[in-house]
């Protein structure tokens, strides 16, 4: 049962890190290859503390890998699955407003 609870607690820490709009910009930024805490600030049009909290979840989630070079941080994806899950998620979205969308269609035609 603890080792359930340990994967539980741990998808949980994931799908929580996932679970806010700026942290999902900052993974769609970060989809074209590693970027400087300079560049993503400006992108999120957040405070710097503001900015560096959300990478630090990402960080501390797996999402993100981040290195040093001099005073400049840089931010990466960890591992490119992560589009899968989000990809995933769209299309169960996408399932679940098929339904609504037919319903307007059809509204519009009668």
């Amino acid at each position: 049962m603890k080792k359930f609870q340990f994967l539980m607690d741990y998808r949980v820490n994931i799908l929580k890190a996932l679970a806010d709009p700026a942290r999902l910009q900052i993974i769609d930024f970060l989809k074209d290859g590693e970027k400087c805490v300079c560049e993503i600030i400006p992108m999120l049009g957040k405070a710097q503390s503001t900015t560096s909290k959300h990478l630090d979840i990402l960080y501390d989630a797996g999402i993100l890998d981040r290195r040093f070079e001099g005073k400049k941080t840089l931010y990466r994806i960890k591992d490119y699955r992560v589009f899968k899950l989000i990809r995933i998620l769209d299309d169960l979205i996408l399932r679940q407003l098929q339904p609504i969308v037919k319903t307007v269609e059809a509204l519009k035609t009668s």
